[in-house]
């Protein structure tokens, strides 16, 4: 007798006369599209998720500037003017001067120290090691900065030693060295007065 389905090999349903034809073109193409339909949000779902899940921690290149702090800065001299010059001078400065501002303050300012290799007004490898304070006073223009250093500067030797107060024998003395400063993004420029001799302006770049 025959059936509405018939087993077929190993037990698989088959369709089998007309009523297995109304479930092969009716029923079954039915059945297919509710469940394409019933996956179709699931797969959405799936596709969608990663863009929910965390990204990690963003990478310190990535931190808004120029507030952010805990990090290096290097700049180098583009310009050195003389408030005096003569024929002695030297107006090409070579400086390379690393510095660390760190995540401190006092009187209102933020810790920095570093140290700076340059040319002197009259050719001499100088070196100058300092600490200082670094303002942003300005809410609405922070990106403007003053900075006041002090420190030990070596390399004004014979026949300049006397070029600068309080020059030892061996070329060590006290340094202060007062600049102010103006960051785009990680880039900023300073320009930076050496006492009554002159002034040099700079470029830098923070390092995270």
């Amino acid at each position: 007798m025959a059936t509405g389905i018939e087993q077929g090999n190993g037990g698989a349903c088959a369709p089998g006369g007309p009523a297995g034809e109304w479930v092969s073109r009716v029923l079954l193409p039915a059945a297919v599209l509710a469940c394409a339909l019933a996956v179709s949000p699931l797969a959405s779902a799936q596709a969608a998720a990663p863009s929910l899940a965390p990204t990690g921690e963003k990478s310190p290149w990535d931190a808004p500037e120029p507030w952010r702090t805990d990090r290096f800065y290097f700049q180098t001299s583009i310009y050195t003017a003389h408030f005096h010059p003569s024929d002695e001078h030297d107006n090409h400065s070579y400086l390379a001067d690393l510095e660390y501002r760190f995540d401190k303050s006092w009187l209102d300012g933020q810790w920095i120290a570093g140290a700076a290799s340059f040319k002197n007004s009259f050719g001499q490898w100088c070196q100058y090691v300092y600490g200082g304070l670094l303002w942003r006073p300005f809410v609405e223009a922070q990106p403007l900065y003053f900075k006041l250093t002090a420190g030990l500067l070596h390399g004004y030797k014979e026949p300049y030693a006397d070029k600068i107060p309080f020059n030892s024998s061996n070329g060590f003395a006290p340094g202060i060295v007062p600049s102010m400063g103006y960051c785009y993004d990680r880039y900023c420029t300073e320009l930076i007065v050496y006492g009554t001799a002159g002034l040099m302006l700079t470029v830098g770049v923070t390092l995270p």
